[in-house]
């Protein structure tokens, strides 16, 4: 899928998510929201004036958060997103496509509370367990480069072939020496970097 197609199916698939910013000390605070549209490189959601989450958002300028859609883990497909936030004037366009909020907040002066907000210049990961082998897939929009990170197995592979046994995956492919991996069946444990006897596997950001 394309940074689009990830984007969408977080706001029409997933739509609950944990979002995460920091308070006044520093320290993670979550809470819920839901992500009620997308476009080609943007997420937009809304939150009430009121809220300590709306003052954070508007003091760091920066979210994280997290969807998971599926009955159990191993059913379960997850979207993990990062990026700058801002205001965006979209209240009318929101409350039209997610029609529950007008149970929340009844009535137009009611509504005054509310403010939008646009995820943009951020990076990506999809993360499926339902496949076998999993897959993992990195992916930025608006812009933002791809910052994810990966393990690379280098020139000083010698074919000893320990990190093969030792992968959970077996994403890690051994037809010719280096030996390389499938980053996007890689669970990211690093347990092929622990057991190379010759330093041979290296994690590198893309």
């Amino acid at each position: 899928m394309e940074a689009e197609q990830y984007l969408s199916f977080l706001a029409n698939q997933i739509h609950t998510v944990i979002a995460a910013t920091s308070d006044s000390k520093g320290h993670p605070v979550t809470c819920a929201i839901d992500i009620m549209d997308s476009d080609a490189d943007s997420l937009y959601f809304l939150t009430a004036r009121g809220k300590s989450f709306y003052h954070r958002l508007k003091e760091q300028q920066f979210i994280a958060l997290t969807g998971i859609k599926g009955n159990d883990t191993m059913s379960s497909v997850a979207i993990s997103i990062r990026g700058h936030v801002e205001e965006s004037n979209v209240l009318e366009r929101l409350l039209r496509k997610n029609q529950y909020m007008y149970e929340i907040y009844p009535s137009e002066e009611s509504r005054k509370a509310l403010c939008t907000f646009r995820i943009f210049d951020g990076t990506g990961e999809f993360f499926d367990l339902s496949s076998k082998p999993i897959v993992r897939r990195t992916f930025s929009f608006g812009g933002k480069k791809d910052d994810a990170c990966s393990f690379l197995i280098t020139e000083n592979c010698n074919g000893c072939a320990a990190c093969l046994s030792s992968c959970p995956q077996q994403c890690i492919i051994g037809d010719s020496v280096p030996f390389h991996i499938s980053n996007d069946n890689c669970l990211m444990c690093g347990r092929c970097a622990e057991v190379c006897p010759r330093g041979a596997v290296i994690r590198r950001s893309l």
